[in-house]
């Protein structure tokens, strides 16, 4: 039987409850007062991409391709910083020790993931761990490519060519391991040849020096367009399964027999891993609108690329997918990094 007693105690116990109650609520409350205010400050100030190979180069422009538009919809200037070496190590190390606070990001070949672990055993920091993906930004192929008048003009005549001079050729990459490297060394080893490898800082450097006649060809990754459509350079094969749509003439190595050859790899932007997942959400869904845009499709097309558009996880597991392919030739040819 209830008493007034016993009511003024379940009344208080009530009281009491009510009070923890509301206690409760405000300290979840101002826990999630933060996330909120973090949510809507973000960003506050300017943020910078490093691109981990020098000016030039296919990072450098496909960054700048996008980092501009990208800054118009962020609201906020977003700057590229060039921190080249060690096969893109340098600048992914920066990134990878900087704030996750999603003010700091990476814009990098995919061989960050798949190639670096396998040339460079004793890397400073683990990019699989220390880096999470943001957004891929463009499947690059790379393009055979030589000087005209010294070496045949054809992609038979030249493998041939190789062939009856056995590593008296010599050809460029942006280093070793670099996807243009990968590419020179799975060709040897389809085409059964061999040429003598001479790694650059950078594809542009390499460049450079083929013009110049100082080596005999290179894999480009798309930055010699230009000097292919003005005869500077001749183009022999794309290194890629598809043709190229700027040079629908210009054979594939899997056409020229070299079955199933394919060096593309993708291109895109990496954070610190730790950096909330609302930026990160963020910054793919304002990528992946730019990348779709014909301006980016267009710079892209000059590059002889192609738009990659990626939720995180699908741009993870790409890298993992090239890693298997591009390890296998690593570890037979025993690369290792600069």
């Amino acid at each position: 039987m209830l008493t007034p007693n016993t009511c003024r105690s379940l009344s208080g116990r009530i009281g009491a409850m009510a009070l923890g109650c509301v206690t409760l609520v405000s300290a979840v409350a101002a826990l999630a007062l933060p996330a909120v205010a973090h949510a809507q400050a973000w960003p506050n100030k300017p943020v910078k991409v490093v691109v981990n190979f020098p000016p030039g180069g296919a990072a450098d422009q496909i960054a700048r391709a996008i980092t501009g538009p990208l800054q118009e919809v962020l609201g906020q200037s977003v700057v590229v910083e060039n921190k080249g070496g060690a096969g893109g190590n340098i600048g992914g190390e920066s990134v990878a020790r900087s704030t996750p606070d999603g003010y700091t990001l990476l814009m990098s070949s995919g061989g960050m993931v798949s190639v670096n672990p396998f040339i460079y055993p004793k890397m400073s920091f683990d990019p699989s761990k220390d880096l999470v993906p943001v957004a891929a930004a463009a499947r690059v192929k790379v393009f055979l490519v030589t000087k005209p008048g010294k070496l045949p003009g054809d992609i038979k005549g030249f493998i041939d060519y190789l062939k009856a001079n056995p590593g008296k050729l010599t050809y460029g990459s942006p280093g070793n391991g670099s996807s243009p490297h990968l590419a020179g060394e799975m060709f040897q080893s389809e085409a059964k040849v061999t040429a003598v490898h001479v790694p650059y800082r950078g594809a542009a450097p390499a460049l450079v020096d083929l013009l110049a006649g100082q080596i005999d060809f290179v894999f480009d990754p798309g930055i010699a367009m230009q000097h292919v459509q003005a005869g500077r350079l001749t183009m022999l094969a794309v290194g890629s399964m598809t043709r190229s749509p700027l040079f629908p003439n210009v054979p594939t190595l899997n056409e020229a027999g070299l079955k199933g050859f394919d060096a593309d790899t993708v291109f895109g932007f990496y954070a610190p891993a730790g950096t909330p997942q609302d930026i990160v959400t963020r910054l793919n869904t304002e990528i992946n609108r730019i990348i779709a845009t014909p301006a980016f499709k267009e710079r892209m097309l000059a590059l002889g690329g192609d738009p990659a558009p990626m939720s995180p996880a699908q741009f993870h597991d790409k890298a993992m997918e090239d890693a298997k392919r591009f390890g296998a030739i690593i570890q037979a040819k025993k690369i290792v990094g600069d």
